[in-house]
């Protein structure tokens, strides 16, 4: 009888820590929180942000912050999870962010809300929905290996992600917890971010190169020379010249030429048309492949890891 009972509470046991939540799991390695950080009275975080829209360093609480870049991300009427799952992202690309580079380049800041530098940021846009986002996920970042991940996010997949070497032309190797996946992003996403063309004149795509150290004149073709694993184009032959297809993205301009998910290129005349599907790197989180999984029923935590392989979300902080 007794070792009928010793058996019967070794499987409580291993019942009971089945089903505790990872966020509470021990033995996950956290990354330090770094001291020169201020903190308010109850020890919470306060950022230094450099606000760009009023030239000015303001203080605010972390998850104010975080509140902020959610609704510069995402409509605030997007569903709860999708928008719980951008909350811990922002955040953790945030604490990435101060980590490795230790503060924003605009002096006495550690973040800003310069697009070109982090994260897009519309306090004016936070509502009810988006608190309850950051206030549910209060503390949440991801990690691999006891690190924060590069928490890349983009809009629109095109129908599947990318790895970072050919999305974004990283320079090192893929990080282990990106992977290609397909995406099945929401049908109410505008429809010139699903399928997409724009035109540009050739003296744009010269300009582009010139602004990369490429010499080149004239041209009368544009080339895709190769391709990634997701389809993306890692580069592209103009004339004469190769150059590197996310970078060119860049320099062209990423709010006309989408995406590098480039399917026809035609030159005629001075006129360049490229014609394509998706909006922005493709690497990471597709914002509208998270719409569309909240509306399928995941939770934020699921949607996470579908898009980043072999990841933790802890709790730094309550």
């Amino acid at each position: 009888m007794r070792y009928s009972k010793i058996i019967f509470l070794i499987l409580v046991i291993v019942l009971l820590s089945g089903c505790l939540s990872e966020f509470s799991k021990p033995g996950i390695e956290k990354p330090h929180i770094p001291n020169f950080l201020d903190r308010d009275a109850n020890g919470r975080i306060i950022l230094k942000v450099y606000v760009l829209e009023k030239d000015k360093v303001e203080r605010m609480n972390i998850e104010n912050y975080v509140a902020g870049v959610v609704a510069g991300e995402m409509g605030n009427d997007w569903p709860l999870e999708a928008l719980k799952a951008q909350a811990i992202l922002a955040r953790t690309y945030v604490m990435h962010f101060i980590k490795n580079r230790g503060g924003s380049k605009y002096k006495n800041a550690n973040i800003s809300t310069d697009v070109k530098e982090a994260q897009a940021w519309n306090i004016d846009a936070v509502n009810e929905r988006i608190k309850n986002a950051v206030e549910s996920t209060r503390g949440q970042v991801v990690l691999y290996n006891g690190d924060y991940i590069k928490a890349w996010f983009h809009a629109h997949s095109g129908g599947n992600t990318a790895l970072a070497k050919e999305g974004l032309n990283y320079k090192y190797d893929n990080p282990p917890y990106i992977r290609i996946v397909k995406s099945k992003d929401s049908n109410k996403a505008p429809k010139n971010d699903t399928n997409w063309s724009y035109t540009f004149t050739k003296t744009e795509i010269k300009k582009a190169c010139w602004k990369m150290k490429k010499d080149i004149n004239d041209f009368n073709s544009i080339i895709i020379e190769k391709r990634g694993p997701s389809g993306r184009v890692v580069s592209l032959r103009i004339g004469n010249i190769t150059v590197n297809g996310p970078t060119f993205r860049l320099n062209i301009g990423p709010g006309k030429l989408k995406s590098t998910l480039i399917d026809i290129i035609s030159v005629n005349g001075n006129k360049v048309t490229f014609t394509g599907r998706g909006y922005g790197h493709g690497v990471g989180m597709s914002q509208w492949g998270a719409y569309q999984l909240a509306k399928e029923g995941m939770k934020a935590e699921e949607i996470i890891k579908y898009y980043f392989k072999d990841v933790n979300i802890v709790n730094l902080w309550k």
